[in-house]
């Protein structure tokens, strides 16, 4: 599996087994991890300081800011109706599909085999449960877990009584 040359590989990336990566037209900020067969489509961009664990795809459309991990197997998709074909049959092109934007914001962390829905944004510092299956916006700092996902938690430390 390739390392195309249109890739642009900010300092300090560390991908741990080159040969057996896709990466192709995307954009991997300084100091990301990209572990053993991880895909990373056109017009993807990963953020500085990410860990990308073995196993993930990010397809295009898909904006990781910086600090944020993924899982293993963790999906994400771009397409809320996939077709193989049009009406008449005839197999489908890029031109018969709108590719849709996903947003995971500064220090989020998505669990092992989750899938992640597009037109969304996974909030700063949200954390996705293993497994779970995102299909609307997660709040910041908000543990989301189950399928389809819902707040369960937060991240932020909780309050001190004041009884």
């Amino acid at each position: 599996m390739p390392i195309k040359d249109d890739v642009i590989l900010e300092e300090g990336v560390v991908i741990f087994h080159p040969d057996l990566v896709n990466l192709y037209g995307c954009h991997i900020g300084s100091g990301t991890r990209i572990g053993t067969f991880v895909e990373i489509q056109s017009d993807a961009r990963i953020g500085a300081n990410c860990k990308i664990q073995s196993h993930s795809f990010i397809c295009s459309g898909v904006v990781i800011e910086d600090g944020v991990f993924v899982g293993h197997g963790v999906m994400f998709t771009n397409d809320r109706f996939p077709a193989a074909t049009r009406a008449d049959g005839t197999l489908q092109g890029a031109d018969d599909w709108t590719c849709l934007p996903t947003l995971v914001r500064r220090g989020a962390s998505i669990g092992s085999n989750a899938t992640i829905l597009p037109e969304l944004t996974i909030g700063e510092g949200a954390l996705v449960a293993a497994g779970a299956v995102v299909t609307k916006s997660v709040p910041d700092h908000a543990i989301v877990a189950g399928v389809p996902a819902r707040v369960v938690g937060s991240t932020l430390p909780a309050a001190p009584d004041q009884a």
